[in-house]
């Protein structure tokens, strides 16, 4: 199913969601300018749950290391839970991951006004990269795209906007059909496939690489919980 726009979202063009998007496809065009180089800077910038989890053990005393920069060494992994949001593995990647932004975000944005939703989206984003690390705290793969922070989106648009549709395209062999999905109904799939993929692969998602299902998991949930807490406005009635 692919969202096409929704009914929700009284401006389709919201600042901080508007930035965000310029935000990934600016760093995406930086990975392709740099060549071969992407690996290096990939390696440096992606999340790799392995580090996290060091560094989450080692935290409280590396606060106490007489020399600065070893603290900053050791708590640079968990930088890398923001970091990684903006770094895509290809075009369909972050394709995929921005048009969801854009059809979703818009709305979530209104409700919390600009600061807040700044604030969910990268909690949001934080607490998706530490189920992954949760799922699968050795592994050595690095994990990287928006989908983890998207998914908490969706997750506070799925309990804002009850009554949203969506305007979805459905391609069935040749034939495309055009379809107005509910909301609620549209998203309960969406976490369905999420949840049965993540629970069909265990562990194994996050040490042998692909989808990072527990990270759509956690964002998702953790969207429902914390979005209600954050809207601040109505919405705004559309035909």
């Amino acid at each position: 199913m692919i969202p096409l726009r929704d009914n929700a979202a009284p401006r389709r063009l919201t600042p901080i969601n508007s930035a965000l998007i310029a935000a990934n496809i600016a760093v995406f065009v930086y990975e392709l300018s740099l060549g071969e180089r992407v690996t290096a800077f990939v390696g440096r910038f992606a999340m790799v749950p392995a580090a996290v989890t060091r560094a989450l053990s080692a935290g409280a005393l590396a606060w106490h290391e007489p020399a600065a920069h070893r603290t900053l060494d050791a708590l640079a992994p968990l930088m890398t839970t923001v970091t990684s949001m903006f770094i895509h593995g290809g075009l369909w990647h972050v394709a995929g991951n921005m048009l969801y932004l854009f059809i979703f975000g818009a709305a979530v944005e209104y409700r919390m006004g600009a600061s807040r939703y700044l604030i969910f989206y990268f909690a949001a984003g934080i607490a998706a990269a530490l189920a992954t690390v949760w799922i699968a705290p050795e592994s050595g793969v690095p994990v990287i795209g928006a989908s983890g922070a998207i998914a908490g989106v969706l997750g506070a648009y799925f309990i804002l906007y009850p009554r949203g549709r969506i305007l979805t395209i459905i391609p069935i062999f040749i034939f495309v059909q055009f379809v107005e999905i509910p909301a609620v109904i549209y998203l309960l799939v969406w976490f369905a496939v999420q949840l049965y993929a993540g629970l069909e692969a265990g562990g194994r998602a996050g040490a042998m690489g692909g989808v990072a299902w527990w990270a759509h998991v956690g964002g998702f949930m953790f969207g429902i919980a914390l979005g209600p807490m954050l809207a601040v406005n109505r919405p705004r009635r559309r035909r």
